[in-house]
């Protein structure tokens, strides 16, 4: 489908989706689609979340901010790729239950945050990326400031449908 990042292909092979599912999805935790996890909230289909990764050209250190970590899939595909990752839920029942699972699953140096994402985490910033993993109207300001010059900030904006945007900080006051 168009992915050709060797370590985001590799990082996809290698982690087990199902560990992220309930176990009555175990049998389809490999087709490339959306499930639910809680919350009404859902884990990403592989390809968007290989999609997302390659658009964000992580590279060894980096330091990523994850807004939306669900059920901590994308954190780990990330930290996979040699990023260092600060990731931060909105929903209470998802991050009580997605932080315990991240550390058990030996990533324990994934640092996870409990808060309005849309605000990130400003104690950590700046960060090399940003990766905002569900659908969004527009892109926060907070997220931007947070963002090292340099670097990219990827999104799903809209709110009907949605279109995969990537952004390069180019200044501290631009962006494109």
């Amino acid at each position: 489908k168009g992915i050709t990042d060797a370590n985001v292909l590799e990082a996809v092979n290698t982690i087990p989706r199902h560990f992220f599912l309930d176990s009555a999805f175990d049998e389809i935790a490999y087709e490339d689609r959306a499930f639910p996890i809680s919350d009404g909230q859902t884990i990403s289909q592989p390809y968007t979340v290989a999609y997302q990764t390659q658009l964000l050209q992580v590279k060894a250190n980096d330091k990523v901010l994850e807004i939306g970590t669900g059920s901590g899939y994308q954190a780990i595909i990330l930290a996979e790729c040699g990023a260092r990752v600060f990731s931060i839920e909105r929903q209470k029942v998802l991050f009580d239950k997605t932080k315990p699972l991240i550390a058990a699953l030996g990533y324990d140096k994934i640092k996870c945050f409990y808060g309005d994402g849309f605000k990130g985490v400003p104690s950590y910033a700046p960060y090399d990326k940003i990766i905002i993993t569900a659908a969004a109207p527009e892109i926060p300001e907070d997220l931007k400031k947070q963002l090292k010059v340099g670097g990219y900030l990827v999104i799903p904006l809209g709110t009907e449908t949605s279109v995969m945007i990537r952004l390069k900080k180019i200044s501290e006051t631009e962006d494109r």
